[in-house]
């Protein structure tokens, strides 16, 4: 059997990888090494989608339930680390995360704003990176649209 730590992240999620079974965790080791000897985001990207869809779909999952494999997300993350190496993208904030937030869950960000008491020119410098929200604004913010915030190990890059 292939040993392989837990794997965290670049938001600090954890993955368990002893849930996995053995051609599972084999196949992350080859993801692993193959971005280590590899490291173009690109390449990593043509190397990974065929060889994890191809795996599962031998098992009978469909490409739906594939993209929400433990396995495909570790490797969208390796990708990830490996274009941030590269220089083509950084490291998501909370500017990020609030984005998706307003996107996925508000019909527009004047909604958003009202909803969170928040200014809508605050929140556009916010959303544009000139300016940051403080952690008191922030967390009250949130509580008023059903969230919080949430305190993570910071990234690192490294494969």
């Amino acid at each position: 059997m292939a040993q392989v730590n837990d794997y965290v992240d670049l938001k600090g999620v954890s993955y368990f990888l002893k849930e996995l079974d053995d051609g599972q965790q084999k196949l992350i080791c080859q993801l692993q090494n193959y971005a280590k000897k590899h490291p173009d985001s690109a390449g990593f990207g043509n190397y990974w989608m065929p060889k994890v869809s191809e795996f599962y779909a031998a098992r009978g999952l469909t490409q739906e339930e594939i993209i929400r494999t433990m396995v495909w997300r570790i490797a969208q993350d390796l990708g990830s680390r490996l274009a941030i190496a590269e220089g083509w993208t950084r490291p998501g904030d909370y500017r990020d995360e609030l984005e998706h937030l307003i996107g996925t869950r508000f019909s527009t960000r004047r909604e958003f704003c009202r909803a969170a008491g928040l200014s809508e020119d605050m929140l556009s410098h916010v959303l544009a990176k000139r300016k940051h929200l403080a952690i008191d604004t922030l967390t009250d913010a949130l509580e008023r649209v059903g969230y919080t915030v949430h305190i993570a190990p910071a990234p690192e890059i490294d494969l």
